[in-house]
Formats: C-alpha cells, structure tokens, sequence
C-alpha cells in the first residue's frame, strides 16, 4: 500500500507520464548513503517509468569535470559544493532548471530564497539562471552539551547570543569551564574556527553582506569581517572560557575537543560543532540523554532572524533530457525527502514533509532548527576559492588563536585572494 500511495503522488507530481528514458545520476556517496539515495531513485523510477542508475565516486569533483569536457557527461550530477556547479554553469555544462522551480523552492522550502540564491549561476552570456535544486542539507549551527551536567548546574538552554555569553560567564563564575574548542585536523587544521567565524558574520551581518565577503566584493580584511573574528577570538582566546586554556586551542584535534562533555566533572560544558561531531563521542553516548544540541543563537538586539549555518548537495542537469527534470519534479514531492528521513541521516528544508517520518527524535529537532531558519548560507570556506577557503583561511585562524592580532590575520588571507587573482 505504501508504495501505491508513493506512486500515486509522484505521478500527480509528474503529471501525464512521458516515453521512458534512460536517467544515470552521479554523486559523491558511496557506501550506506549509496543505499539509500538508490532507494530514492527505485521509487522515482517505479513511479515514472524512467530506467535510472546511480554512480557514486570519491573522486567526483575531478571526475565530473573530466567528463562534461569529454561530453560524457551524467544526466544529473549531485554537487556536494555550489562553486563547482557554478564554475561548470559558467562553461555551459549545466542545463537551467524548468520555470516556476524557483518559486516553489521559495515557497516550500523554510528560507527559500536563500536555497534559490544558492543554485542561481551565470551563463556562458553572464545571465543568471537557477541550476542547482538542494536536496540532502547538513546543519553548521549547533552547540552541543550534556543534559544531565546542565540540570545539576542549574543551567537553561540560551535563546540569544546575549543569553549564550551571560551562561558564559556564569559557568566561569560558578568554577567551572565553559568552552572546549579544538581546531586540530591534520593537514587541514584551522577549519573548525572558519565556522565559527562565518556562524559569527550571519550574526552580526546581513546576508547581503555574507555574499560580499564570500565573493570578495567586500575585502576580507574588511572592518566587518575583523569584528566577526574577534567574536570567536571572545570565546577562543580567552582563558577562563576554554578548557584546557586559549593556548590548547590550535593544538587541540577537533575530533577529540568534545570528549570533556562528558568528564567527571566536566571539563567543559558546550562545544559548537555541526551535525555530524557526535560520531567522535565517546563509545555509547546517546544523543538526547547523554548528549544533546541547541541552536547557536543569533543576537537578539541584532535582529537578524534566525540564520543558518551548513552545507548540503545540489542536484543539476549535466545532459538534458526529460527525465532529468522529471527527477527534479521528484523531488519537489515530500515523499522524496521522507525516504530519506526514514533512512536516517539526512536533513531537508522542505516544509511540507510529515517530521515524525525522521529515524529518530533527535534527527528530527536537528531539523526542527533548519525549519526555522529564516536565512541559511552555505559555508564560506567551501565557497571561496581553494587557496583561500582551504588555505590562508584556515592558517589564518591558527595564527589568530595563538595570539596573532585579527586585522593582520585577515590582511594576509587578503593578500593571498588578490595573489589569486
């Protein structure tokens, strides 16, 4: 019965049903995110009538290039980055999206036109059309904590940025700590506080202001991006607050900054991390009884709405044809996305979807805080060019965690974009 009624509704979606194509579809999942992105596909196909196959690769950024080039290419690539979709647009790589997708994605998903913002290009001519629909999201905003140490505390979940930093002091005030940070990964150590300092400017800026920066309209070592990374140095660089002291932070492996969470007694009380840290909590932590989340909030006095830091996939045309946008109708339909959320680990700014379809509760308040965003951005380092955004960025941010001064930092991650150039 389920499977008619899915059938049902996506036929309604598609409405009258067209010659059966062939529809090859290439992403970045391999593994259990394999699995289930090809149960989305069997739907869609046992429901259009379309033959469609799905490839994954590691390598996909490298791979898709090398095939539109070649004229080999899929007819939906899935783009774990908006800058590479952006860049084939640019090259006529990508077929724009049918008229009207753009209003229902502003429409039905929470946010909307910051999604439609997100998958708009120019072309060959430089005229913007919509190319990218995102489908499968990762939320960035997150401050994670032990239910159980902040009962015995006393303490309430922030609703403000003004609230987060009175618990702050508070925490320093009964004895205890209130931060673990860490910026520790290797090869690419620094990233964490790249987050921190976007999450910062969506809290202290418009969104407007966020695309400037991102695009270097707006310099880097601009007054409001320098205010934006002493607002994470406030929390990063200050003794008191970190646990292990502002001078750990560098050296510290992000991987394992979380662990004093659960110390006994703890050696810290919140970690702001994305969705995916709890698969570095210690072996049997729970999330929603062990561990638990909130919304980083945003300044009240600001008034800046509710805004959401993250990342996710978007779906393009790389080789036109109708069942190519078939699956994008597809998508647009709540069961596409309820598949998925029945799967587990996966998130959707989709509005219309029944949110108790999510694998578990804490999936579903995950999603909860993506539903309320008012403005969501993706996330700037993964936007800017590589030897900025995985690069002097990430660098820079060490360099200001151990004590370098924010409007040199940001001068030399400036210099660096302009060597781009």
């Amino acid at each position: 019965m389920k499977t008619k009624l899915l059938a049902s509704a996506a036929a309604i979606a598609l409405g009258t049903a067209a010659q059966a194509e062939d529809l090859t579809v290439f992403g970045p999942w391999l593994g259990p995110d394999q699995a289930n992105v090809e149960q989305v596909l069997a739907a869609f196909a046992a429901a259009s009538g379309h033959n469609v196959s799905y490839v994954g690769s590691d390598s996909f950024e490298q791979q898709i290039l090398i095939d539109a080039e070649a004229g080999s290419a899929p007819n939906i690539a899935v783009f774990p980055q908006p800058g590479l979709a952006a860049d084939m647009a640019s090259r006529g790589f990508l077929a724009p999206l049918k008229d009207g997708t753009a209003d229902w994605i502003v429409d039905n998903y929470a946010a909307g036109q910051s999604w439609v913002d997100l998958g708009t290009y120019a072309d060959e001519s430089g005229a913007n059309n919509l190319y990218g629909f995102f489908y499968k999201v990762d939320v960035k905003s997150l401050v994670w904590y032990s239910p159980e140490n902040f009962e015995d505390a006393d303490y309430d979940i922030p609703s403000s940025m003004e609230e987060l930093k009175a618990l702050t002091d508070q925490i320093v005030a009964d004895g205890g700590t209130p931060w673990c940070i860490g910026l520790g990964s290797g090869g690419a150590t620094g990233w964490p506080a790249t987050d921190w300092v976007e999450d910062m400017m969506l809290r202290t800026q418009s969104p407007a202001v966020y695309d400037q920066w991102v695009s270097n309209e707006m310099p880097f070592d601009a007054p409001e991006v320098i205010a934006a990374i002493e607002e994470f140095g406030a929390f990063a660089r200050n003794d008191a607050y970190v646990s292990g002291g502002a001078g750990t932070v560098a050296s510290t492996d992000f991987r394992d900054s979380p662990k004093g969470l659960f110390d006994s007694p703890p050696q810290c009380y919140m970690h702001r991390q994305a969705s995916f840290i709890p698969a570095f909590f210690p072996e049997g932590t729970s999330v929603g009884e062990d561990a638990d989340f909130f919304y980083f909030p945003a300044y009240a006095e600001a008034d800046l709405g509710a805004p959401v830091l993250g990342a996710g996939t978007l779906w393009a045309i790389t080789n036109e044809n109708g069942a190519a946008h078939d699956l994008i109708t597809y998508l647009e339909t709540p069961e596409a996305h309820e598949i998925w959320m029945g799967l587990g680990g996966f998130l959707t700014p989709h509005k219309g979807v029944d949110t108790s379809k999510f694998s578990d509760a804490a999936t579903a308040k995950m999603n909860d805080i993506l539903l309320a965003a008012t403005t969501f951005r993706f996330d700037a380092s993964d936007l800017m060019p590589g030897g900025v955004g995985a690069g002097s960025f990430w660098t820079g941010m060490v360099d200001y965690a151990g004590g370098k001064d924010a409007s040199e930092v940001a001068a030399g991650i400036q210099a660096s974009w302009d060597a781009l150039k």
